[in-house]
């Protein structure tokens, strides 16, 4: 199989690196989280000037019609520099669920706003029980005249509090679990009925609660068939577990370049202590597990629009299983080869370590997806 990129999409890694490294160093990510929101809408406007916002939007509706492989370069390049702007809820999750679910209307209306930054729509799914079974929806959005009554609560929805428009799932009908009768609903997130808790995680990222109490849609807000949106989730939460995997793996390699430079400056015994033949050998060994996440990212990349269920499933899980478990053994040794320092906020490797750990934990840890990998097996 090649692996090598076009010149196009060398040219897009490229692009994207250089924008992060002149953009956002360690002290402009610092004055971010720090500042209003834990975000900045004006990176996010410079963001969608390079065109990154387009990349998961059709060209009909003013995108580049890019896919999965695009968006692993600019993850890549986007976790090298821990990027905390939700690029991943907003310019990947939402345009491939408004893409996949086939509605017209919503598509024309909200996709050209999403390609041109101009506005943050982000997908509010998961629910305290999900974990990473993204069929449990026990929100339920009742019938009424002319309309929809949304009553459950969402929450750990990233970039939440940064919504322009939320896109709210629920169930129509049947039970907790089923696939069929899964719907999503626009509402506005300063909507009567709607409260919103906006917070910061362990990653520096934010995250919201969405609590929906009788909140009141017209029947114009429901986004594709009703109780048919299951299907275009699911592929939405495919492509963010191979993004996930590709973010992880651009961590990584930063993890691996801070940690060498600093091993060869840090003195023992008046060397270098990255001459100690046993420190060479651990940085070997996160050097290997890093290159065995990147292999398993680009099938990630290339198997999530595999049409064949199973086999789609299979290896996505296997992806972040063996992503996972090298994120976690990579920022392990790093934090340990630095020594105390290691956790402290002033080095970057403590929140890269941050990071990892919560990519393990998002949309199913190792533990989860080795089942799935299991039952996809002996199916």
């Amino acid at each position: 199989m090649d692996f090598n990129f076009s010149d196009e999409q060398q040219l897009l890694a490229d692009t994207v690196q250089r924008f992060v490294r002149d953009n956002y160093s360690f002290e402009a990510r610092r004055a971010i989280l720090q500042g209003k929101g834990g975000w900045s809408r004006d990176m996010w406007q410079e963001i969608a000037g390079l065109g990154l916002t387009a990349i998961n939007v059709p060209e009909e509706h003013g995108g580049l019609g890019n896919g999965p492989v695009e968006t692993m370069l600019v993850m890549n390049a986007l976790g090298e520099g821990l990027v905390v702007e939700p690029f991943l809820a907003a310019a990947v999750i939402a345009p491939v669920f408004l893409t996949r679910i086939g509605d017209k209307a919503a598509a024309e209306q909200l996709l050209p706003n999403i390609a041109s930054g101009e506005r943050i729509v982000i997908l509010a799914h998961q629910e305290p029980q999900t974990r990473g079974e993204i069929d449990h929806v026990a929100t339920r959005a009742e019938k009424s005249s002319g309309g929809y009554v949304l009553d459950g609560l969402k929450n750990v929805i990233i970039g939440g509090g940064a919504a322009d428009e939320l896109l709210i799932s629920a169930r129509t009908s049947g039970r907790t679990g089923d696939t069929d009768g899964v719907s999503v609903f626009r509402v506005d997130p300063k909507a009567a009925g709607v409260t919103l808790k906006d917070y910061g995680t362990i990653d520096g990222l934010r995250a919201a609660d969405i609590e929906l109490k009788k909140v009141t849609v017209p029947a114009s807000a429901l986004v594709g068939a009703e109780g048919k949106a299951f299907a275009a989730i699911e592929a939405a939460y495919d492509h963010a577990l191979s993004a996930l995997c590709a973010e992880a793996v651009g961590i990584m390699k930063a993890v691996n370049a801070t940690t060498l430079d600093y091993t060869k400056n840090r003195k023992q015994f008046g060397q270098p202590i990255a001459k100690f033949q046993v420190l060479q050998h651990r940085m070997a060994d996160m050097f290997l597990h890093s290159e065995q996440a990147k292999s398993m990212s680009y099938l990630a990349a290339i198997k999530c629009v595999d049409p064949e269920a199973g086999e789609r499933r299979r290896a996505l899980s296997a992806a972040k299983v063996i992503v996972g478990q090298a994120g976690r053994f990579v920022g392990q040794q790093a934090v340990q080869l630095h020594g105390g320092m290691g956790m402290t906020e002033e080095l970057m490797v403590s929140h890269y370590f941050k990071r990892l750990t919560a990519i393990e934990l998002t949309l199913g840890d190792a533990d989860f997806h080795t089942q799935q990998f299991i039952a996809t097996g002996a199916n």
